[in-house]
C-alpha cells in the first residue's frame, strides 16, 4: 500500500462487539491520524460492532455465508462489496470468517488482521489459552498481512504482554486485547500516513519507491 495525500480509506470487518473498531473510529476522529473508516462490514446481524458504526455515521453491510450457495460465492460477494468502497486498507477487527482466494486476490497486501499471540507461535482460535497452557512467560499480540493460511501472513507489528503467575485465560486475554488495540491503532495510522511494503515475509513502513 502506498501513501496518499488524502486520508486513507479503511473498510473494517467485524463479527462481534467491535472494540477494535471503536478504537479505530476514535483515532480517525483526529485529522492528523491520516485515515477514515468508510464502511464496516459483518457476517451477521444485530451485533454491537455494526451499532458502533451506525452511531458514528459510517455505512454498514452484512453478508452472511448462509445467504449464498457456496463459500466461494460468499467470498466473491464480500470482495465485490468491499471493493465498492475503494479501500486503501481492509482491517479484520474480530472478523471470524476466513477470506477466500478471490478476496485475497482483490486486496493483495492490503488486508490485515490481529491475533492474540506472538506469531508464529500459537496460531488458531485459542492463542491466549494455548500460550498459557504451554507455560510461556511472555504472550502478546500480532498484526499481520492476511494470506491463504491460518495466521501465517507476514508480520507487521507485535506487542509483548508478560504472563503473571496468577493469570488465567480471561485475565491474560483481557491484557492482550488492550495491547492489541494499541498496536492496531498505531500500526494502521502509520500504514495510512507512510504506506506499507511487503517483500516476501518482510514488511516495512514506507512506499515502494523508497
Amino acid at each position: 500500500m502506498s501513501v496518499t495525500s488524502s486520508p486513507a480509506r479503511l473498510v473494517v470487518l467485524v463479527s462481534g462487539a467491535g472494540t477494535n473498531l471503536q478504537a479505530l473510529l476514535d483515532a480517525c476522529a483526529d485529522p492528523s491520524y491520516g485515515a477514515r473508516v468508510v464502511a464496516v462490514g459483518a457476517d451477521r446481524d444485530d451485533i454491537e460492532g455494526l451499532a458502533r458504526a451506525e452511531r458514528a455515521g459510517v455505512p454498514t453491510f452484512v453478508r452472511k455465508v448462509s445467504q449464498f450457495t457456496s463459500r466461494e460465492d460468499w467470498d466473491r460477494a464480500m470482495a465485490d462489496t468491499v471493493a465498492a468502497f475503494d479501500p486503501d486498507l481492509v482491517v479484520s477487527a474480530g472478523f471470524m470468517k476466513l477470506a477466500g482466494a478471490e478476496f485475497l486476490a482483490r486486496f493483495p497486501g492490503r488486508y490485515v488482521n490481529t491475533h492474540p499471540a506472538l506469531l508464529p507461535a500459537f496460531p488458531g482460535m485459542h492463542g491466549a489459552a494455548d500460550a498459557l497452557e504451554h507455560g510461556v512467560k511472555v504472550a502478546g499480540a500480532t498484526l499481520f498481512v492476511v494470506d491463504p493460511g491460518v495466521d501465517t501472513g507476514p508480520i507487521i507489528a507485535q506487542r509483548a504482554v508478560p504472563v503473571e503467575p496468577e493469570d488465567d485465560v480471561e485475565s491474560l486475554h483481557e491484557r492482550i486485547k488492550v495491547a492489541e488495540r494499541e498496536m492496531l491503532v498505531e500500526a494502521v495510522g502509520r500504514i495510512a500516513r507512510e504506506g506499507l511494503v511487503v517483500t516476501g515475509r518482510k514488511v516495512r513502513y514506507g512506499s515502494a519507491g523508497k
